[in-house]
C-alpha cells in the first residue's frame, strides 16, 4: 500500500493510471445522489461516445443507472459486441462500485489517445451499473466494516444474489424491482460478456453456481470460463497469487468454480449464462467489503489492467449472421458447437446474429433455422482476434428451398 503522500505525488505524474474523478474526490466512497450526478456530468460533457439511462428503480425509488460507452451508445449496431459490469448487488460491497466510477473516467479521459481505450470503445458498446442496489448501500455507506452487515441486502431485506430464476432448483419467489430491471436490460440486449463485482475474498468465480442431481458442475463452455476467470486473475496485480481472506479458502490461481466453492441458488451469474446468452463471472476485488476509503487509490491500481484486459476479451470467439437466400437476417436461428449444448440453445437476435465465445481451434457448428432445417459447418478460429477488437466474422448463408448451401467468412 502507499502512503497517502506518495499516492498523491505518484499520481500527479501518473494521471494515466489514476483517474482524478470530476466533482468527486479520489480517497472517498461517493453516496447515491453523488454517483448520479458524476454519471449525468460525464454524459453532458462527452456526448458522442456515452450515454446515461435508467434501467429500473429500487425498491425505495433509487434510479439504476447505467452508462453507455461506445461509438453509438444509444443504439445496437450490427457486428460490435455489447459488454457489461455490474457492482455493488450486495450494498455492504463497496469496491467495485467506486473502481467502475473510476473506470468511466478512465474511459472519458483517455480516448482518442490511449489505443487500449479508443480501441475498446470504437468497436464495442460497454454497458456500466456502478450500483445495482442504492438502497443497501446507503444503508451501510457509514457503517464501513469488513464482515456481513445490514446493507447486503436491498430495502425488502431481500438478498438480490440469490433472487434470479434458477435453472436447477425450481424458486418460484417473487421477484424484486432491481432483479426485475436487471432480467429485463438482460434480455432487451445482446450482451456477450459480463463481470459482476463482489466482496469478501479474493477471486474470480465462473459458472455453474448451481447444480441438480442430473447436471455436472461443469458447463459445457468451461475452458472459455476458465480462461476468462485467469485473464482477470493474472492481470490482476496479487489475485493470482491465490490470497487467502481471513475464512475463506485458498484458491489456485485466483480462480475457481462457483459450485464448488459454496452454492448458490437463483444467482445473477448462472441466469446470465443460462438465459441471457452472456458469459458471467463473478470477480471479489476484496477481503474487507468495505474497507477504509484511503484504500481506493491502490484497489485501483491493483484492478486497471484486470478490468481492460478482462473487456477485451468480449472479441474472443466468432461472430456474424444467419441470412437467407436473399441475403436477409433470420432470427431465432440456433447456433451452436456440437459437443457445447447448452440448457436454453443459444439463438440469433432480430438482427440474425449470433456471438459465441470460443478459444482458438476448430469447431464444428450446428445452425437450425426456425422452420427446422439444419447444417454442419466446420471452421477454423485463429487466435489474436482480441487483439485486434473483432472476433472471426462468419455468416452462414441459406438458400430459400430448404438446405444451408454456404457459409462466408469475411
Amino acid at each position: 500500500m502507499l502512503k497517502n503522500m506518495d499516492f498523491f505525488c505518484w499520481s500527479l505524474g501518473a494521471l494515466q493510471l489514476v483517474p482524478l474523478v470530476l466533482g468527486l474526490e479520489l480517497n472517498t466512497y461517493h453516496n447515491t445522489a453523488e454517483v448520479e450526478a458524476f454519471l449525468q456530468n460525464v454524459a453532458k460533457d462527452y456526448p458522442s461516445i456515452t450515454y446515461l439511462h435508467s434501467i429500473g428503480k429500487s425498491v425505495s425509488g433509487r434510479d439504476l443507472w447505467v452508462l453507455v460507452l461506445g461509438r453509438s451508445p444509444s443504439a445496437h449496431v450490427v457486428g460490435i459486441p455489447e459488454f457489461k459490469y455490474v457492482a455493488n448487488m450486495h450494498g455492504d460491497e463497496v469496491v467495485g462500485r467506486e473502481m467502475l466510477l473510476f473506470l468511466i473516467q478512465y474511459f472519458v479521459q483517455n480516448y482518442g489517445t490511449d489505443p487500449v481505450v479508443t480501441g475498446m470503445i470504437n468497436n464495442t458498446r460497454i454497458h456500466i451499473l456502478p450500483s445495482m442496489n442504492p438502497d443497501g448501500f446507503e444503508k451501510s455507506a457509514y457503517l464501513q466494516q469488513c464482515p456481513y452487515q445490514h446493507g447486503r441486502l436491498n430495502q425488502n431485506m431481500v438478498d438480490l444474489n440469490r433472487n434470479f430464476p434458477d435453472a436447477f432448483q425450481a424458486n418460484n419467489i417473487e421477484r424484486e424491482p432491481e432483479t426485475q430491471a436487471v432480467m429485463k436490460w438482460i434480455q432487451n440486449e445482446t450482451f456477450v460478456l459480463s463481470a459482476n463485482f463482489h466482496g469478501g475474498a479474493v477471486v474470480a468465480s465462473y459458472p455453474y453456481d448451481n447444480r441438480n442431481i442430473s447436471t455436472d458442475v461443469v458447463s459445457p463452455d468451461d475452458d472459455v470460463f476458465k480462461y476468462l476467470a485467469q485473464t482477470y486473475s493474472r492481470s490482476h496485480t496479487t489475485m493470482h497469487q491465490g490470497i487467502v481472506c481471513p475464512g475463506s479458502s485458498n484458491f489456485a490461481d485466483g480462480i475457481t468454480n462457483g459450485y464448488t466453492w459454496y452454492p448458490v441458488q437463483g444467482g445473477m451469474q448462472d441466469y446470465n449464462y443460462v438465459w441471457g446468452q452472456c458469459f458471467e463471472i463473478t470477480i471479489e476485488l476484496s477481503c474487507c467489503k468495505y474497507p477504509a476509503p484511503l484504500q481506493l487509490p491502490d484497489f485501483w491500481t491493483e484492478n486497471r489492467a484486470a478490468l481492460l484486459e478482462y473487456m477485451k476479451q468480449v472479441h474472443l470467439g466468432i461472430k456474424g449472421q444467419v441470412l437467407d437466400g436473399q441475403s436477409t437476417p433470420v432470427p431465432n436461428a440456433i447456433v451452436e458447437v456440437q459437443g457445447r449444448t447448452h440448457i436454453c440453445p443459444y439463438r440469433t437476435n432480430k438482427f440474425g446474429e449470433y456471438y459465441l465465445l470460443l478459444l482458438p481451434g476448430s469447431y464444428s457448428f450446428k445452425i437450425t433455422l426456425p422452420d427446422s432445417r439444419s447444417k454442419t459447418e466446420t471452421l477454423q478460429i485463429p487466435a489474436g482476434q482480441v487483439n485486434s477488437y473483432s472476433a472471426m466474422k462468419h455468416d452462414f448463408e441459406a438458400s430459400l428451398t430448404g438446405q444451408i448451401i454456404s457459409a462466408k467468412a469475411k
